[in-house]
């Protein structure tokens, strides 16, 4: 069984032949949100991101610019990086596939499964997707009318001598594992219909090319052949493997325990054959191989739909209509890259549908959640202490004392775990607002600013103010993983920094003393400080 203790996610590796824009940043900000996640509730994690260079097009695009393939490569796979970090991406390491740890990886993987057979050389005749870099079976491009079922260009026939792989041999093996994953209650595809849609296909799949020739020398070859160049997709899904395929004697440290906790791989649903069907089939084939008994295959693979604009149209570059790095930039200026964060998080297609991307809804999910409820929670909360307490947390009354007026609690925590376990996160982030809510229907309920001009009550205020400081210092634990700069702003505010050094650096927290009730000692000073979320009126900024 996995090691539940160990949390092991990836995005796909991302062509370098232009710069990041919107798709590039919503994959890798889940799963971000999702490595966060799992080091806060305490798993040792380990996040993988990065580029993939040896696409034809990545060459192409090389020489339309005048440059190199790896001049071209190290100046996009630079802006990645630089991106990423503006983002505040946490990941453990950055895929490159020219590095020669890598490559390495990659030919000795090849050179195994030439030896067991499950490579082999032979003769390649029909349709090829150049957009994807796919190989198109007759009857899939039969249906598509011969066009790519991704940009719409038309296919081209191909005739090549190709090393295959045997995937056909692994049809049954597949399908005794997605059947087991379903059985163990956790299935290897989400969502469910994704699911069914690879396990149809699985039952009519045949062996498949693997290399290519003509290359240019751009690729890693064939062990032994060197005009064959090992096809992008096989070179690319074993990125996942070569950067966590590493013992203790490497500089990179003892990674394999990461791949054998079960990697998590977040990827768009145009590849998902590729990840759900080929990359297991691999890895099947791979551990029946002399030194990779070890090799086990991955805990799930979550395919996503697309961002779109608001006309229903997919966002992307060769429609003019995406989110490239400067609009990007603008929304983080404009409100800050924990926006950003929460709004891709929560309202992005994860599901089997696609999700609209408008400034209107941006402010919209921004005012509502962001400034009108946490933020503005927060603040209101911090003005009473300071005005009724003079900045000093008081001290509840014990919870037998008649004055005592209890918060409602509901099961906060065990449906946030929940609702991240199974990677919703859109309910994840409602349920970490919960509190919040609770805290305000609270003040309502209670209203201690009235309560207040009697100086008798004071007891029974400080009882209510304590309890919503609480709360919002536990939502704020909730929300950390989507909001994490203004969660350590608020931390900070209310006596709490040790959570930020916490989780510093890639840092595990310390899950049942974060989320357990009672953590605030009174007498703490709280600071009101400027609104975490100002309040956007889109009127006014014109």
């Amino acid at each position: 069984m996995p090691d539940r203790s160990r949390f092991y996610v990836t995005t796909p590796i991302y062509y370098v032949n232009d710069r990041p824009h919107l798709g590039h940043v919503y994959t890798t900000m889940v799963a971000d949100v999702v490595a966060r996640y799992h080091r806060l509730i305490g798993d040792e994690t380990f996040f993988l991101t990065g580029v993939d260079e040896h696409a034809a097009k990545v060459s192409e695009k090389a020489a339309e610019m005048g440059m190199t393939p790896q001049a071209w490569a190290d100046q996009n796979a630079t802006a990645f990086r630089e991106v990423f970090e503006r983002l505040e991406i946490t990941n453990n390491d950055f895929v490159r596939t020219s590095s020669e740890h890598h490559k390495a990886a990659v030919s000795r993987y090849v050179q195994a499964l030439l030896d067991s057979g499950d490579v082999y050389q032979g003769d390649y005749v029909g349709w090829y997707d150049a957009g994807q870099e796919e190989y198109v079976p007759d009857n899939k491009a039969l249906q598509n009318d011969y066009k790519s079922e991704v940009n719409g260009k038309p296919l081209i026939r191909k005739s090549e001598k190709n090393y295959f792989f045997k995937l056909e041999s692994y049809r049954e093996p597949l399908l005794a594992f997605y059947a087991q994953r379903d059985a163990d209650g956790v299935p290897f595809v989400q969502p469910d219909a994704r699911r069914n849609e690879i396990v149809n296909r699985i039952k009519e799949m045949d062996d498949v090319p693997i290399s290519r020739s003509g290359s240019g020398g751009w690729g890693i070859p064939v062990p032994g052949e060197a005009e064959q160049t090992i096809y992008v997709w096989i070179d690319a899904l074993f990125n996942y493997l070569t950067f966590v395929d590493t013992d203790a004697d490497s500089p990179m440290g003892d990674r394999r325990k990461f791949w054998q906790a079960g990697a998590v791989h977040f990827i768009a649903k145009d590849i998902l054959w590729f990840h759900a069907a080929i990359w297991p089939a691999l890895l099947l084939a791979l551990q029946k191989c002399p030194g990779f008994e070890w090799v086990n295959l991955p805990r799930q693979v979550y395919s996503h739909s697309y961002w779109v604009s608001d006309s229903g149209q997919k966002m992307s570059k060769s429609l003019g209509n995406f989110l490239d790095p400067a609009a990007i930039d603008n929304y983080v200026e404009t409100f800050g890259l924990d926006a950003l964060r929460y709004f891709l998080s929560t309202r992005g297609p994860l599901g089997v549908s696609d999700s609209a991307f408008s400034p209107e809804l941006f402010i919209e999910i921004y005012n509502s959640d962001l400034a009108n409820t946490f933020g503005n929670s927060c603040s209101r909360v911090a003005n009473m202490i300071g005005k009724y307490f003079d900045g000093q947390l008081p001290a509840p009354l014990p919870a037998d004392d008649p004055a005592y007026l209890p918060l409602k609690q509901s099961d906060w925590v065990g449906e946030y775990m929940r609702h991240f376990e199974v990677l919703d996160l859109t309910r994840a982030g409602d349920a970490a607002l919960q509190p919040v809510r609770d805290v305000d229907s609270f003040i309502e309920q209670t209203q201690p600013f009235r309560m207040a001009k009697d100086e008798t009550q004071r007891p029974a205020v400080g009882t209510v103010l304590y309890q919503c400081t609480e709360a919002l210092r536990i939502a704020s634990v909730l929300l950390w993983p989507f909001v994490p700069d203004a969660c350590e702003i608020f931390w900070r505010r209310i006596g709490c920094g040790a959570y930020v050094d916490m989780l510093a650096d890639n840092g595990s927290g310390h899950w049942e003393q974060l989320t357990t009730w009672g953590q605030l000692q009174p007498g703490t000073p709280i600071e009101k400080g400027a609104a975490l979320f100002p309040r956007y009126d889109a009127e006014r900024a014109g």
